[in-house]
This record gives structure tokens, C-alpha cells and sequence, in this order.
């Protein structure tokens, strides 16, 4: 998770959890990117692949459309005053015409639940989104965490309210009312609704969708992956996930239910891992990513930098130092062969190049810095041969000649509409340099990006879930790629076929309980994922905590 875009920044819940690392496999130092032309077109895309495929290098140029998608009205139902109006209240149901819903399309509702909402103003094609959370006792609802103004919801309604907080460009309350009227799927509803001033003038209306939080329609908990144990984190927020020295190192953020830090287990029998230690830091909780080397463990840490700890006792992580000095804010680490990166999106964003040769004593190279032109900064990146490629969320998809320290150089980037991205891994496939690009935020998905002549990258293929859901990490090995997708759970792709990812396995984590901290749930369960090359997948849930799984 990073920072809010620009659909979180008029929600109630603005101060964001963090995105953890865990982009790339941990199987060494991959072979270099081979150069070369572009290749010639090959036919259009028909679709997943059959097993045993074989893929020779050709591929389609696709057309990006960017995340921002051309959305019709989700209903036809509306708010009857107009923009500008003075009302006495924008809570009566009366000032919504429904009469083209259809009868008894909300029957059979449930009263409780959770679902992500999106609302799409008149005005404007982007949608807006929070998560509305429904108690299954009966007790008032909230919207990322802040109590409903009313709710009317169950048998045969969906009508409620509520209260934001918009902070730019001045802070100041907004109250949204939602009115149901068609069910186009069981877990979905959509309708109308009206942004009014507390006072009860009419700010603008539009139309929503809502979508129950669930596994996918007709899916079941697993297929293909088993769950091999389960352990609860005692930390308030795990996001990433590093392993080595049969332990596993688990990194958490702070948020309302209490502090983040870092938490150890014994993992040597993955089937009952053993929490060793819980390590906290007083002023310093935002932790938000994992890497280790040899003796080294190293954690990006929201207040200090990069957190250095001697793991030469793997159970007993002892503090050795905070790189390079001072405050600043490194949200992501990444190491490959005997570089460090640490992605630091504010307060300038830049990605700090370190040598550890010397594990335990890191020495700064280099920052790397690239001018962002809008909110976000550089997040995560992914080290291949010579070539860093960074995902700088806003600006897009950058490479980076790295081979001379002293004299890193843009290679090119990769942008698209209303980009936000977020993870990459990059591997050769029929003697092509393959990137898989995440992005994050609604409408977001996996791209996958011919990056063999970095200054011409090419869109050839793309996988997508649910609208409402994005991916935060992902792993490549070999032809497969785990990928950590928030509430779709954790994916297995097969990528032998570049352009035509074919699911294999998956493993569904939500469950329909709810976390305990408050705030927006976009940003909820499968997040951080490692697949270290001991026949296990481990992951962290945002709610479930560490759950190790095994391929069938």
C-alpha cells in the first residue's frame, strides 16, 4: 500500500498504511537482459494459453488505456435538485427518484457486511471510493472507519449516510447519501447519490456501485495451494515478509490498535512456525519492508531510513544501525547481488543506492532522483543485470543504467493513464527482457511490458481481477508468478506465455470477520509474499497475520 491517489484523498480515513517489498525472488543474481531489436508482431491476443506452450519472443503491440476507464452512470435513479440548491436536509429519501428501479431488486439484502464502494460524480470521470463496514449486531456502520450520519439498510433498502473530511484544497466536511436501486449481481448493489454541504446545500450528485466483500463469484476457498498453518502477528499492521536462516521476518506498521515493529518466528517446520521475538522501537513504527544478505537484515523504516540488524543469531536480530543518517522516510528495500536500494518517496523522492559487500556495513553510493510532477513519488524496484527498474507510482515505470554508480542515467519509462505503479519483477523469456508491472488503486491490474530495448517498452499482456481490487506484490520464479492481490488473496500465474498469463492456483484469505483496526479496508489482507525456493509460499495478511501454503 502506499499513498493515497486521487480517489483516497477525499475519504474519511487519509493517513495510509504501507506497502511492503517483496517484488523479485531471492534465488541470486539473475543472468543480464539480452538486447535486440523489436521482434516481429505476432497474432492477437486469444486469450490464456495452453499448457505447454512454447513461446517464440513474438508479441503484439497493445494499446493502454490507462486505469482511468470511461464509465457510464451505474443507475438511472438520481437525486432530483440540482447543484447549487439549498435544502433543509439531504437525508430524505423522497428527494431521490427511484421509480425506474426495478420492484424487489434489494430484497433478500442483508444488514450487515462489508463493501467497497465507488461513486462516480456527474462532474468528473473519476470515481471516487471508502470501504462501508456494517456490524453484524445491529449497531451503527462506518465508512473507512467513520460513523454513518444513518443507515437504512437490510430487506428491501440500501440508504444510508455519511460524513468526509476533504482536505484539499481546504479542509472542510462534506455529507454523502447513498440510495440503492438495482442488484446486477447478489453481492452488488448500485444507485444514486447526492454531496451536500452540512448546511444542506447541494454540492454534486452521481451514481454508485457497491460490491460485498467475498471471494470471487463462484470460487471456493483454494485451488491448487493448501494452507499449511496459520500464526497471528502481534504487531498492528503486517505488511512484508522476509525469509532466511529458517526464520521468517515479519514487519508491521502502527495504526490505531497499536505500534508496528518486527516479528520473528522460527519457521524450520513451516507447519507449526515459532514466534521467537517481537521487536519494537520507541518513536519509530512505521516499518513497512524486509530484505536480508548473509548476516544482515534490513528494514525500511518510515522515521529512520534503512534499520540495520545482525540476524548472525537468526532468532535474536540485534540493532546495528539506521542508513544514512537522520530522519527520512524509506518506504521499500530491495537488494540484488551486492546493492542495497531504498525507494524514499518523501520528503524528495529518491532511491538510495548502497554497497554491502560488506553486509552489516552498508556504504552509500548514490541517490537516485527523478522531479514528481504529481502525489506519489518513487515506491518499489526490482535490480536485473545492470538495469534498476523502479516503480515511481505517478510518473510511471522507469529503468535505469545502474552498471556505474557514479553515473546512473535514465534508460526510459513506461507511462500510463492515471498511473499509480507499484511492484515489478523482470525475467528473459525466449531471449526477450520481460517486466511485470503492478499497479495500485481502482481499476489497477499486472501488466506485462517487453522492456528488451528499455527506451521502447511495449505492452503485450495484460491479467485483471475485480475492478475494485489491485495487486500490492508480487514473485517471480522460473515461469511463475505469486502475486500478493490485496482481497483477491494470493494468485499463481503461469507466465511461460508472456502475453497470456494463465492462472494455476489460488488461494483466497479474506474472511468475512472484521480487522480490528478501523480506516479504509482497500488496502486489507494478502499483502506481503515470499516464495524462497523451499517448496513453501509464505504471506502475510493484513488481518490473518503469517500463513505459509504449499503447491498441490
Amino acid at each position: 500500500m502506499t499513498h493515497p491517489s486521487r480517489w483516497l484523498l477525499l475519504t474519511a480515513s487519509l493517513v495510509l498504511g504501507g506497502c511492503s517489498s517483496s517484488s523479485g525472488d531471492d534465488a541470486g543474481t539473475p543472468p543480464p537482459p539480452v538486447d535486440g531489436g523489436t521482434p516481429d508482431a505476432g497474432p492477437p491476443d486469444a486469450g490464456p494459453p495452453d499448457a505447454g506452450e512454447v513461446w517464440d519472443g513474438g508479441a503484439q503491440t497493445l494499446v493502454d488505456p490507462g486505469d482511468v476507464v470511461e464509465q457510464a452512470p451505474y443507475s438511472d435513479c438520481t437525486f432530483l435538485p440540482e447543484p447549487g440548491t439549498t435544502l433543509a436536509s439531504c437525508s430524505d429519501p423522497a428527494l431521490f427518484d427511484r421509480s425506474m428501479c426495478p420492484s424487489g431488486a434489494l430484497d433478500g439484502l442483508g444488514a450487515s457486511g462489508a463493501y467497497e464502494v465507488r461513486h462516480l460524480p456527474s462532474t468528473n470521470p473519476y470515481q471516487l471510493g471508502f470501504t462501508l463496514r456494517l456490524p453484524s449486531d445491529g449497531g451503527v456502520g462506518a465508512s473507512d472507519g467513520t460513523p454513518l450520519l444513518f443507515q437504512d439498510v437490510g430487506e428491501g433498502e440500501f440508504f444510508f449516510g455519511t460524513r468526509v473530511l476533504r482536505k484539499l484544497p481546504t479542509p472542510n466536511f462534506r455529507h454523502y447519501t447513498f440510495a440503492g436501486c438495482t442488484r446486477p449481481e447478489p453481492g452488488r448493489v448500485n444507485g444514486c447519490f447526492a454531496q451536500c454541504t452540512p448546511e444542506g446545500r447541494v454540492i454534486n450528485k452521481g451514481s454508485f456501485t457497491a460490491l460485498r466483500h467475498g471471494w470471487g463469484r463462484g470460487e471456493r476457498e483454494a485451488s491448487g495451494l493448501r494452507l499449511v498453518s496459520e500464526s497471528a502477528v502481534p504487531l498492528a499492521f503486517p505488511v512484508d515478509i522476509y525469509v532466511t536462516k529458517g526464520h521468517a521476518y515479519v514487519v508491521a506498521i502502527g495504526d490505531n490498535t497499536g505500534d508496528g515493529g518486527l516479528a520473528v518466528y522460527d519457521v524450520k517446520d513451516p507447519a507449526h512456525p515459532v514466534l521467537k521475538k517481537r521487536i519494537q522501537l520507541e518513536g519509530d513504527t512505521y516499518w513497512n519492508g524486509a530484505w536480508a544478505k548473509d548476516d544482515a537484515l534490513y528494514i525500511a523504516s518510515g522515521n529512520s531510513g534503512v534499520i540495520v540488524y545482525d540476524i548472525t543469531n537468526p532468532a535474536d536480530p540485534q540493532y546495528v544501525r539506521a542508513l544514512p543518517g537522520g530522519a527520512l522516510n524509506v518506504h521499500t528495500v530491495h537488494v540484488r547481488g551486492d546493492r542495497l536500494y531504498g525507494m524514499a518517496p518523501s520528503s524528495s523522492s529518491q532511491t538510495l543506492m548502497f554497497d554491502v559487500s560488506s553486509a552489516l556495513s552498508p556504504q552509500l553510493l548514490e541517490r537516485i532522483s527523478i522531479p514528481d510532477e504529481s502525489f506519489g513519488g518513487v515506491h518499489d524496484a526490482f535490480a536485473y543485470g545492470d538495469t534498476l527498474y523502479v516503480n515511481h507510482t505517478t510518473e510511471g515505470y522507469i529503468a535505469f543504467d545502474v552498471s556505474d554508480p557514479t553515473r546512473v542515467r535514465e534508460l526510459g519509462r513506461y507511462a500510463y493513464g492515471d498511473a499509480f505503479s507499484h511492484a515489478n519483477a523482470v525475467g528473459t523469456f525466449a531471449g526477450r527482457t520481460i517486466a511485470f508491472e503492478g499497479g495500485e488503486q481502482l481499476n489497477a491490474h499486472l501488466r506485462v511490458l517487453d522492456v528488451t530495448d528499455p527506451a521502447n517498452m511495449r505492452l503485450i499482456g495484460q491479467y485483471a481481477l475485480r475492478p475494485e481490487y489491485s495487486i500490492h506484490n508480487m514473485v517471480l520464479v522460473g515461469t511463475k508468478l505469486y502475486i500478493a492481490y490485496y482481497q483477491e488473496g494470493v494468485r499463481v500465474l503461469d507466465v511461460s506465455v508472456p502475453p497470456r498469463p494463465r492462472e494455476v492456483a489460488y488461494f483466497n484469505t479474506y474472511q468475512d470477520t472484521p480487522p480490528t483496526r478501523t480506516g479504509s479496508e482497500f488496502f486489507s489482507n494478502a499483502i506481503g509474499i515470499r516464495v524462497p525456493g523451499d517448496g513453501f509460499i509464505y504471506v502475510v495478511d493484513t488481518n490473518r497475520g503469517l500463513l505459509i501454503l504449499q503447491e498441490e
